[in-house]
């Protein structure tokens, strides 16, 4: 098998020996890893012609929504309940009072069915679609680092159930780092093509802290309404920023692909290109908010015959540069195993 690009860990930086540590043990497990999914199943231009079975939208979409069922959990309560302490698989809290419960204005009673989503690191929030891009004040939007994304829906018989009172999380600090006093909570909104976006609760709620709070060993949130939620706040860099565009192999869109970008020593945030030009058929972070020097990872990531399909470059940012995947470098991998590259990422 032909690797054509290699992954290099930065020493530019040997002011913490244990970030190098990280940095090598990371780029040694992703090495592994794609020599395991390589050898699996390579798609290279010379095994198959012309565009190699290029992806449909919806074969792209069904193995994300895949993804997204893999990882939702179920709970049933009964709507008389004073009360509902829900615990989810990594620990989160899920606190409801079922007298606040709705549907169509009048309150519910019998039973619920509740649904929910817990994503922590960056290979749940990209095989799902849900990558940490907040709107900023003027509509751009640049990347959060997250204490969570978490999704929560009530409904009875099919039919989905409103809230007038808060739905309150307990989430565990370790599973994002500890505590993080910046961490506001913000909404999430799907748009016409499928992609997420977050937008900061601005409530003057506990502490003034607009829904979240950190005591002890927790963060507590104070979510407004069912659907997606998340802990989070802006990442943070003084250097001067740029943007970037990046090619994909032929054939391949904003319909059947992904570009993401993982920036190296941040293990819960992942940054998206969002911005698609058929003309030139490049995918753009238009906004102007990736610092330059940046040492990030760059992901492609497609479906194919039931698996997914990606590419992953190691990059240092430059002053508007471009970047191109080819058919010649990409590989395939079982959802588990692309989460684990992911996670292995610098």
């Amino acid at each position: 098998m032909k690797i054509t690009k290699h992954f290099h860990v930065p020493f530019n930086n040997l002011n913490s020996v244990s970030k190098n540590l990280k940095h090598i043990l990371g780029t040694l497990l992703l090495t592994v890893l794609l020599f395991t999914s390589c050898s699996k199943s390579d798609v290279k231009d010379d095994d198959c012609d012309g565009l190699c079975s290029v992806a449909t939208a919806e074969e792209f979409n069904a193995i994300r929504e895949q993804s997204l069922a893999d990882l939702t959990q179920t709970f049933q309560f009964n709507a008389e309940d004073s009360y509902v302490s829900l615990t989810s698989d990594k620990g989160v809290t899920i606190n409801i009072n079922p007298a606040c419960l709705t549907l169509n204005g009048n309150a519910v009673t019998g039973t619920v069915d509740l649904e929910f989503v817990e994503l922590f690191d960056k290979g749940n929030m990209l095989v799902t679609n849900k990558p940490t891009m907040g709107r900023l004040p003027n509509g751009d939007k640049a990347l959060l680092i997250s204490g969570g994304e978490f999704f929560v829906q009530a409904t009875q018989n099919g039919e989905t159930l409103e809230t007038t009172c808060d739905i309150q999380l307990g989430i565990p600090v370790g599973l994002t780092g500890g505590v993080d006093n910046e961490m506001t909570l913000w909404t999430g909104t799907i748009d016409e093509d499928g992609n997420l976006a977050w937008t900061e609760d601005k409530r003057d709620n506990t502490n003034g802290q607009g829904g979240v709070f950190a005591e002890g060993n927790q963060y507590y949130a104070f979510l407004g309404d069912f659907g997606w939620s998340n802990v989070d706040r802006f990442y943070n860099d003084p250097r001067s920023k740029t943007t970037i565009l990046v090619g994909v192999p032929e054939g391949y869109d904003n319909t059947n692909c992904s570009i993401f970008l993982s920036y190296d020593g941040e293990n819960t945030g992942l940054a998206n290109l969002d911005t698609y030009n058929a003309g030139t058929g490049l995918f753009s972070e238009h906004y102007g908010q990736i610092p330059i020097g940046l040492e990030c990872h760059i992901i492609f990531v497609t479906e194919y015959n039931g698996d997914w399909k990606y590419a992953i470059k190691a990059v240092t940012i430059a002053d508007n540069d471009i970047y191109t995947f080819t058919e010649g470098e990409t590989a395939l991998a079982t959802e588990a195993e692309l989460k684990t590259i992911i996670n292995g990422l610098p």
